[in-house]
């Protein structure tokens, strides 16, 4: 007498053969008592309807896995695509960073430029100062001054006559 049992594995309509009748047999030709060997075998169905897999069951679980698969395989290529979207765009933003770096680096140098230029003239500018306040003030030939005296005022006291 053959059972047919549906696995309680979660897939329905799965179903293995086995013959509970020959394995009561077998176990009371064996020297088992019959009722002994009847709950035996329905022991024995349970834990199969429980734990055993059938060829529908790894049919299943090859279809879902199939799924997954192509699921997994759907995502891998819309993360590639954003993982390539993402290195173009950093792409994109490092050369206008180093853009900005190159226009930063050319007004550092204008800048440095004018400073070191500034400076330079600022102390230059110092040292001839220090240079003509330590020289002592140059010679120049002047001929002698002539005296800028006024004439000698005329009296204005009529002189003496003279004999005559």
């Amino acid at each position: 007498m053959s059972t047919e049992a549906n696995v309680a594995s979660g897939y329905k309509g799965a179903t293995f053969a086995f013959d509970s009748y020959a394995y009561v047999r077998r176990l009371r030709d064996a020297g088992m008592d019959e009722q002994q060997a009847a709950i035996q075998a329905e022991t024995f169905m349970a834990m199969a309807e429980d734990r055993l897999a059938t060829k529908h069951d790894i049919a299943m679980l090859q279809r879902d896995i199939a799924a997954i698969d192509a699921k997994v395989e759907a995502t891998k290529a819309s993360l590639q695509k954003e993982i390539e979207t993402t290195k173009a765009e950093l792409k994109r933003d490092i050369a206008a960073i180093d853009a900005r770096i190159e226009a930063t680096k050319a007004d550092t140098i204008k800048w440095t430029a004018g400073m070191f230029a500034a400076q330079t003239a600022l102390i230059l500018g110092a040292m001839f100062a220090v240079m003509r306040m330590n020289q002592p003030p140059p010679v120049v030939y002047q001929p002698p001054a002539q005296e800028l005296r006024l004439p000698a005022p005329q009296s204005t006291v009529p002189a003496p006559p003279t004999g005559r």
